[in-house]
């Protein structure tokens, strides 16, 4: 009995742990205001994701060197940013964590990625939602609460999100 109950007692001890670390890894949640913060959308021009309020925002964070992220971002170009492109009720930034223009712009181009991908360099953009872990995407709504989060790339997950912003997208166009 003392040896089933020890046992039982490293897993709930072990799992507990295990659950402790994944909710320290991601700083934000679904239902919490996006955090306040600048970045260069171009070379020398800065923007406040305030300023896309009204907007639903998709925001991925990666790296070039991730493989998960290499495998999700030529979905992100085909089921996502050529569908909403021109939708003037969507924005969508990718940022680079630790990545800089130098990196980025022929990766971009080598990619052949038409959606924006943003430096951030000292991880200043990445630290507001998480402390590791990529690809993730966030998801954030017009009023400027998150709505989705994700971490990693799983395919199903992928076609949730995707699901997610056509059906917002098409609510607010028939609105």
């Amino acid at each position: 009995m003392k040896k089933i109950f020890l046992s039982l007692f490293t897993l709930l001890i072990t799992f507990s742990v295990f659950a402790q670390s994944e909710d320290k890894d991601t700083y934000t949640k679904i239902g919490d205001e996006i955090p306040k913060f600048s970045f260069e959308i171009e070379k020398g021009k800065t923007v406040n994701i305030a300023d896309y309020k009204g907007k639903l925002i998709l925001i991925n964070l990666f790296a070039t060197w991730c493989p998960p992220c290499n495998t999700e971002l030529p979905l992100v170009q085909k089921e996502i940013w050529d569908k909403h492109k021109d939708n003037n009720n969507f924005a969508f930034f990718v940022f680079g964590r630790e990545e800089g223009w130098d990196k980025l712009i022929p990766y971009k181009a080598k990619k052949g990625f038409t959606f924006p991908i943003l430096p951030d360099l000292d991880r200043s953009v990445f630290s507001k939602f998480a402390r590791q872990s990529i690809p993730r995407n966030i998801l954030i709504d017009e009023t400027g609460k998150i709505i989705y989060q994700s971490i990693g790339y799983e395919e199903k997950e992928f076609q949730t999100l995707v699901k997610l912003i056509d059906g917002k997208l098409k609510d607010k166009a028939t609105k």
